[in-house]
């Protein structure tokens, strides 16, 4: 698969863009586990031109990460046309549009996916933004609105004529939010599309090598985009990456309960690096709530109020020593 004329390998598997997720520790971290391309986390076109520097710092790329995109929001074309240019100085391989954040400061006010109930400016923004850089331009988006209004398949073909590169369409409407199942069938349509030549990017609960084997096959995406399931589990890159490879799942000996707890003991240490010991390790808590190797650990409920009570290495570490001990 191709996006423009960057070659992300047969299957590629990618991690999606996500706020105070995909800082740059992180998406190395993916990108050694087998990540095919790594996604910024996405950064206001207003606040850019405004050279807020908390969204400047959004920017810095790692020359490991690549390939690597960098992707922007907002509502309106001159801010994006304007916001797209200082992204292109960064010199990323791929400019991602959000036209599928969900969240209500980002959506209710016109941005994200509240661009799904403005489809003539959303089209506006992203033919605007095209011609504005020499860099690929791709979308990011999903289905709808709402139920009523699943509006993709038209839309792929329209933004597709906008010179876009490439599409990743989440399968949900912006009303489902995170919850429910999400709907590859549109998905799907899009992709079978005759009149579709750029690759679609398939994203929405891909949790497990099977499921992602299963989105190429079933669905005959380009591409699959993992979120969520990546939270406390880089590793999950690697997983995918074997199977899709090998038809085998990767043993536990491979992927041993030690080895995955020192994979999060460096996600905490690149975390406090980047920013300092108190909010690295306030900024890693949501992986270590949410990362599966402590699901089903007996009686563990005291020592997971431990392990994100904890504000220093030493005190974090030691608990997950404790851990390693008691359970590994």
């Amino acid at each position: 698969m191709k996006i423009g004329s960057i070659d992300l390998g047969e299957r590629p598997v990618v991690l999606a863009p996500m706020e105070d997720v995909t800082d740059m520790g992180f998406r190395l971290m993916c990108k050694q586990m087998g990540a095919s391309m790594v996604y910024s986390e996405f950064v206001s076109a207003d606040a850019l031109i405004r050279s807020v520097n908390k969204s400047l710092q959004k920017l810095t790329i790692h020359p490991d990460e690549r390939p690597v995109a960098i992707q922007i929001y907002g509502k309106d074309v001159d801010s994006m046309v304007e916001a797209a240019k200082i992204v292109e100085q960064a010199q990323p391989d791929v400019l991602d549009i959000n036209f599928g954040c969900p969240v209500k400061r980002v959506a209710g006010k016109g941005a994200g996916a509240g661009m799904l109930q403005n489809i003539p400016l959303l089209l506006d923004i992203t033919k605007a933004v095209v011609n504005a850089v020499k860099i690929p331009v791709t979308v990011k988006t999903r289905l709808g609105w709402d139920s009523e209004h699943k509006c993709i398949v038209e839309l792929a073909e329209r933004l597709q004529d906008c010179g876009i590169k490439a599409l990743t369409i989440h399968g949900r409407t912006r009303a489902q939010m995170y919850t429910g199942e999400a709907d590859w069938t549109l998905i799907g349509e899009v992709k079978k599309n005759p009149r579709m030549h750029i690759p679609i990017i398939g994203n929405g609960d891909v949790t497990s090598p099977e499921r992602a084997r299963d989105c190429f096959d079933e669905y005959g995406v380009d591409a699959v985009m993992v979120g969520r399931a990546s939270f406390g589990r880089p590793w999950i890159f690697r997983e995918i990456r074997h199977y899709l490879d090998t038809g085998e799942l990767l043993s536990s000996d491979e992927l041993s309960f030690d080895w995955k707890l020192n994979q999060l003991k460096e996600q905490v240490l690149q975390s406090v690096e980047r920013i300092d010991e108190y909010r690295g390790i306030l900024h890693i808590r949501r992986h270590l709530a949410a990362t599966p190797l402590f699901k089903g650990l007996y009686n563990f409920r005291d020592t997971r109020i431990r392990m994100l009570r904890a504000e220093n290495v030493a005190d974090l570490f030691a608990v997950l020593d404790e851990i390693k001990e008691k359970w590994g």
